[in-house]
């Protein structure tokens, strides 16, 4: 089919380089010029596994291609709309970017052509797109996005759910022929209900982590370990295993914008979902918690203090800051005095701005990072640190403080190099 993308971020470049890989014919469209002609040459903006040899065989195979002009999308059966939904100061969304996209494909579609809200949207955008474009024959559809990023080639391949909410059969007919779906469920609803899901999801997802860094808390208090509590939790089919591992809170580009998005919704409705509002409340207070575990820990004060950050971006696999806790966390130390050296294997690949922002001098050597600290802080779960010569490190950091937040080291090795090792829900520990 012919196929168009409205966005070239980070859902809607991968959106449309697994379309093309099935040979729909696809016409990515975004904004920013500069982008396009990145593209068109072939280079990946994005540090996703796999996607800059499934975006240069595209290319090559000339099913996929770039524009900035709307008018190319003229032909397309159907657009996916893959624009930022970016939470205002209040919480809420902002669909300014999807409006405009609409307002352009009002003018450039043909009828019968099926516009697709893949954009995370506010319970009943979907609806009102529908209402806009009445009286044009083009369709709209709601087809929310769960692409894990380092994970999202995989997940646009193997979809453990297909969303599909329609008011008419025959555009999510349409959608499903794009798809091809094959033993994939595919859930049809209404707009609103698919909407909604999309929120509740990973409003769910953060409440489970929220959950299992409060354990973490009380384990560490108690004499238990937060590993033996969460195997015995996931073992349960009712709960499952994913997501009951504690870390430094939670962040990237979904979970702290659509929580904020969910409750705003229901306090426009009357509801005020208090387990989401606490879930956020949790995740704000991992800052308290690793402050005051180095500060109780530490042979020195906090206000002249050395610290290590291991990781910058929000989760291991991806080059991804936003919203990321070892950002937000080591601003937080540095406001109390610490100086903060800031070390990640993804770092030239890191939005510089975004660094410069912050309050962590990155460098580049994990050892350099390390050199002379009062403690190292394990933010983000990068298999490499567990590879890091750890008695090189206490040779340059005798005195040094190991706090993992991700449990990711193995704490016998650690001492044994002569440092002090505080794991996240354990003994010793916070």
């Amino acid at each position: 089919m012919r196929i168009g993308v409205v966005g070239a971020g980070y859902v809607g470049l991968t959106s449309a380089v697994c379309l093309a890989e099935r040979g729909h014919a696809t016409v990515c469209v975004d904004v920013d010029a500069q982008r396009v002609r990145t593209l068109t040459a072939g280079e990946a903006p994005i540090d996703e596994p796999g996607l800059p040899q499934l975006l240069a065989s595209t290319l090559r195979d000339g099913t996929l291609r770039f524009s900035g002009r709307f008018e190319d999308l003229a032909e397309c059966e159907v657009v996916f709309v893959c624009v930022p939904t970016p939470s205002r100061p209040d919480g809420s969304a902002d669909i300014t970017a999807v409006d405009a996209a609409v307002g352009q494909l009002n003018r450039t579609l043909h009828p019968g052509a099926v516009v697709v809200m893949k954009s995370t949207v506010p319970v009943g955008t979907t609806r009102m797109v529908i209402d806009r474009l009445h009286g044009t024959g083009i369709s709209a559809v709601s087809n929310p996005e769960f692409l894990r990023e380092s994970h999202a080639i995989y997940d646009f391949r193997h979809p453990d759910r297909i969303l599909i909410g329609a008011a008419d059969d025959r555009a999510a007919d349409v959608l499903q022929t794009v798809y091809g779906v094959g033993d994939t469920e595919v859930l049809r609803m209404s707009p609103e209900s698919a909407e909604l899901a999309k929120y509740a999801s990973n409003a769910f997802l953060a409440v489970k982590i929220s959950y299992a860094n409060s354990l973490a808390q009380l384990c560490s208090r108690v004499g238990a370990d937060v590993a033996d509590v969460a195997r015995c939790m996931g073992a349960d089919v009712r709960i499952g295993k994913h997501f009951l591992q504690p870390g430094p809170g939670w962040g990237g580009s979904c979970l702290p914008k659509d929580t904020a998005a969910l409750l705003d919704t229901g306090r426009r409705n009357g509801v005020e979902l208090a387990e989401v509002a606490s879930a956020r409340d949790t995740n704000l207070g991992q800052a308290d918690r690793i402050v005051a575990a180095l500060s109780q820990s530490m042979a020195g004060p906090l206000a002249t203090a050395r610290i290590a950050a291991f990781g910058l971006t929000f989760k291991a696999g991806t080059c991804d800051v936003r919203d990321s806790p070892a950002l937000f966390i080591s601003d937080r130390l540095a406001s109390l005095g610490a100086q903060v050296s800031g070390y990640d294997p993804r770092l030239a690949m890191i939005d510089q701005d975004t660094l410069r922002r912050s309050s962590i001098g990155a460098v580049d050597d994990a050892y350099l990072a390390a050199k002379a600290a009062d403690a190292i802080v394990v933010f983000t779960e990068w298999p490499e640190f567990r590879d890091l010569d750890w008695f090189r490190i206490a040779g340059q950091a005798p005195a040094a403080v190991v706090l993992d937040t991700r449990n990711l080291l193995d704490p016998t090795e650690i001492r044994h190099a002569g440092l002090r090792y505080l794991g996240n829900g354990k003994v010793p520990g916070f």
